[in-house]
């Protein structure tokens, strides 16, 4: 039997599972650089526009942290900067896709029972890696194309789409590898998603700093430095492949020298009695929510100030260009440029924290497919207090990190405009304004899982199409009847002088009643759900 028996039908498994999440996130992150193009084209029509918003962006050392250098005034090369931090997002859905595949596996289960039929040593991570690197080159060639339609030129475009597919491919491998390392998902993905932010940080001091040496460390440096619309240098995309093969060949025989089921790094030994925080569902809830909170709020913190940094020069560099100031205040609802600028910034904030909401709220939903809520469920905690305490921390998550981000980005444009007893409060007013919208995609969730457990993950598909109507609506003009249909259309513009409160409150009462629907309906139907 060969080592790589069965992967092929491995991959038509893994095809079958993902055939609704895998579709969604590589259509929806091709499309918005050809939004971002599109943009440009109708915001910066002259030379003169785009060299003075080029200029503008090239001085701010916040933006540049967050979104790249940019090599150019052209439209190709300041949609290939807008699009610098998609690299990110891009290498966190890849990582999390095969840790899905085999880790994850593994710790429910299924990947021994499928051990027991004819299947290779290396089927299963290569089927993983496979699937992941087909999505990530489709991902890349659907951007290259949609990048061409707006009449960019073909050799960026392909060179843009291909940089971000192998960015995708090697934090798909480094999360093949992590998966090797720790007996559980968390583990692996905690790992993964450290070795990211390391990129990160890599990237972010090279280009900020006046030698940038530690960018050509991060596989996120290498990606603008192929230099897309502006002379390519097609050579720097033998770093990313050479990289991932390297990993690879570290991961494969890991694979095979450890136990099924467990990692290569010892498992650390907890104590041989619960505690008595562990004796009620609130206690195992917040065991299992707390790492999520912390990880997010630090992300996120670190997220708003870069954002309250750059906001000052942000509006400068749109001054004097009236459409773009048309569409900031649209996005941000008030007659200053910054101000307009961190209300686009805080409700992008908002929709992020949706999907801490959403992937809270469906942690019931893996723990049931898992098999640990039926045995828990058999003990004396009812159903409603075992939803409850996951409900909890579905609904405080997004309070905490929109917290958090409106703390630090009020810190560092009170900072920069210095008046922070003013700003303080305000930001985060503003970040909390975003929360009853993210709650309403929360009680989505619940809902879907209480009536429709199977079809639970479509909150997902929601929040990318709120993500989509938020990103072209006010750039493309879309009918406001189509904008309505996402619950922060009706989120109200804070940093105004006058707004009122009423939709945030029709927004929360959406939202609990969703969530106390999926409630009633989880306490009639069976569990577990096959």
């Amino acid at each position: 039997m060969s080592t790589l028996t069965g992967t092929r039908h491995l991959v038509r498994l893994i095809l079958r599972r993902d055939r609704v999440l895998l579709p969604l996130w590589v259509l929806l992150l091709a499309v918005l650089p050809m939004t971002y193009a599109t943009s440009f084209f109708k915001l910066f029509p002259t030379d003169a526009e785009r060299a003075a918003y080029a200029a503008g962006t090239a001085r701010n050392p916040s933006i540049i942290a967050l979104l790249g250098p940019v090599y150019g005034d052209s439209v190709g090369a300041l949609t290939a900067q807008r699009g610098g931090f998609l690299l990110v997002i891009i290498g966190l859905v890849s990582l999390l896709t095969v840790v899905r595949h085999t880790r994850t596996e593994e710790e429910a289960g299924r990947r021994e029972l499928l051990g027991g039929t004819v299947l290779g040593r290396y089927a299963g991570l290569t089927a993983a890696l496979l699937v992941t690197y087909g999505a990530d080159l489709l991902l890349g060639l659907l951007t290259a194309a949609g990048l061409i339609s707006t009449g960019l030129p073909a050799a960026g475009s392909l060179a843009y789409g291909l940089s971000a597919a192998l960015v995708g491919i090697v934090f798909a491998t480094v999360g093949g590898l992590t998966a090797q390392l720790t007996e559980t998902a968390g583990g692996a993905r905690g790992i993964a998603i450290a070795v990211l932010g390391l990129a990160f940080a890599l990237r972010l001091v090279g280009d900020t700093a006046s030698n940038d040496w530690p960018s050509w460390l991060s596989p996120l440096g290498w990606a603008p430095r192929i230099r897309a619309y502006a002379d390519e240098r097609w050579w720097v995309l033998v770093l990313p492949v050479a990289l991932s093969v390297l990993v690879a060949a570290a991961a494969y025989p890991l694979s095979v020298r450890r136990d099924l089921g467990a990692g290569l790094l010892p498992p650390r030994v907890g104590p041989a009695t619960a505690g008595q925080a562990l004796s009620g569902p609130f206690g195992l809830a917040w065991r299992l929510h707390r790492g999520q909170i912390l990880w997010w709020s630090v992300g996120f913190g670190l997220l708003g100030l870069i954002l309250g940094g750059a906001a000052k020069a942000a509006g400068k560099s749109v001054e004097g260009n009236p459409q773009l100031e048309q569409i900031m205040a649209r996005l941000g609802g008030t007659s200053g440029l910054a101000e307009a600028y961190l209300g686009s910034t805080l409700s992008l904030a908002g929709l992020a924290a949706a999907g801490y909401g959403i992937q809270a709220a469906l942690r019931m939903r893996s723990e049931e497919t898992a098999g640990r809520a039926e045995p828990l469920l058999a003990t004396g905690i009812h159903r409603s207090g075992w939803l409850l305490s996951h409900l909890l921390f579905a609904l405080l998550g997004p309070v905490v990190v929109l917290a958090v981000t409106g703390f630090a980005t009020g810190l560092t444009y009170g900072f920069s405009v210095e008046d922070v007893p003013r700003e303080l409060p305000r930001m985060i007013g503003a970040g909390l304004a975003q929360v009853p919208a993210a709650w309403v995609l929360a009680g989505l969730a619940v809902l879907l899982y209480g009536l429709l457990p199977r079809l639970a993950g479509v909150a997902w598909a929601v929040l990318a199409v709120c993500v989509l109507l938020g990103q072209l609506g006010a750039v493309l003009e879309l009918n406001q009847w189509l904008l309505d249909l996402s619950p922060f259309t009706h989120t109200p513009q804070v940093l105004r002088e006058h707004w009122s409160a009423t939709p945030l409150w029709a927004l929360a009462a959406l939202a609990l009643l969703m969530a106390l629907t999926g409630l009633t309906a989880f306490r009639h139907r069976d569990v577990p759900v096959t």
